[in-house]
């Protein structure tokens, strides 16, 4: 009886929607500053990129990021991180970092959306 009381707490009249694609920043990009060194060796260089959803989702989803390609000057260590900024239905902010003499041209990842 238990186990199906909990199988009854997570079933939902709202079907699940999966939503993806792929993002691709670099150089070109409007705003991209990552690929310029500050004299401050410790400063910490971001680029926000805003993601917009085809439809959006009736709640706040669940979003993914995996890291696909970079350019990245081989002069210095390759230091990059990617993480989500505010998530809403209808979109999320993508948030690219680097820091010390590292210099990115270019970075690419995919995402996916999970949600009702």
């Amino acid at each position: 009886m238990l186990l199906l009381c909990a199988a009854l707490m997570y079933s939902s009249s709202v079907p699940w929607k999966v939503l993806s694609s792929n993002v691709a920043l670099s150089v070109l990009t409007e705003g991209w500053c990552l690929d310029q060194i500050s004299p401050d060796e410790a400063e910490i260089r971001s680029f926000t990129a805003e993601v917009f959803f085809d439809s959006p989702f009736f709640a706040v989803p669940v979003v993914q990021l995996g890291l696909t390609g970079f350019d990245i000057d081989q002069r210095d260590s390759a230091r990059l991180t990617l993480k989500t900024g505010l998530i809403t239905e209808s979109g999320f902010q993508a948030i690219i970092t680097t820091w010390a003499n590292t210099r990115v041209y270019a970075a690419e990842f995919n995402w996916l959306a999970v949600g009702p």
